[in-house]
């Protein structure tokens, strides 16, 4: 059983924004994600860091949704600025239910037991984001659902999950990266980075907290084992 975490696959296999317009890296990119899953057992599990499926709706994303489940291993999902199909958790699940999807689980406002760690996190939020009065709401909603998320932890080790970087090359997010602090974060994995952008990205540890690039372009395409 191992842990392992990717995000932005950017499905679009219902829909029609195909990443492989974009060429390099993206070209063949449902392959690329279908062979990078190869090496994972059914009964590992894997952090998906947002946007999933080009999807405008549940409905839309169905065939999106196949394609993951098809693949082997236990996917906990979470949300990212592309995931436009997203809705509440109990319609979610619905979906998932009525489709046979069975290898999918919420990570919001919630976190997820991995042995001896938590599994935490939320969207997050980014300085490319207007922070005008309504963005403001929304940015604190995040990070009430990212502290919601950490006090749920208890006394394991904590692994946080967000889609969005909480620091880059000439922007911090000061109250994301003062609650990772807070709680102890020993890990962060996070996505939204692509092509050129990678190279800013904050990797390595800070202030205690270990931060990791997962965007799927930039881990070529194969989830990043984290742990056994």
């Amino acid at each position: 059983m191992a842990l392992y975490a990717i995000g932005d696959p950017h499905l679009s296999l219902g829909s029609s924004k195909p990443m492989d317009v974009f060429g390099g890296a993206w070209t063949g990119y449902v392959e690329k994600l279908k062979k990078g899953f190869e090496g994972i057992g059914q009964e590992d599990t894997v952090v998906l860091c947002g946007d999933i499926s080009w999807g405008m709706s549940l409905a839309e994303s169905k065939e999106d949704f196949a394609f993951l489940n098809a693949l082997p291993g236990q996917k906990i999902i979470l949300k990212g600025n592309h995931d436009y199909w997203w809705a509440t958790a109990s319609k979610m699940e619905r979906f998932f239910e009525e489709n046979g999807f069975s290898s999918f689980r919420i990570l919001h406002n919630n976190c997820h037991a991995y042995g001896e760690f938590a599994l935490c996190g939320t969207r997050g939020w980014f300085f490319e984001e207007d922070m005008k009065a309504q963005n403001q709401k929304v940015f604190n909603r995040e990070l009430l659902r990212l502290e919601t998320s950490l006090k749920a932890a208890g006394e394991r080790e904590i692994l946080c999950f967000l889609h969005y970087p909480p620091c880059y090359q000439g922007y911090r997010c000061e109250p994301i990266l003062a609650l990772l602090e807070a709680y102890g974060v020993s890990r962060c994995y996070y996505g939204h980075l692509h092509g050129a952008s990678t190279r800013l990205a904050l990797q390595g540890k800070q202030n205690g907290v270990d931060y990791r690039l997962i965007s799927a372009d930039y881990v070529n395409f194969r989830p990043e084992k984290i742990c056994d």
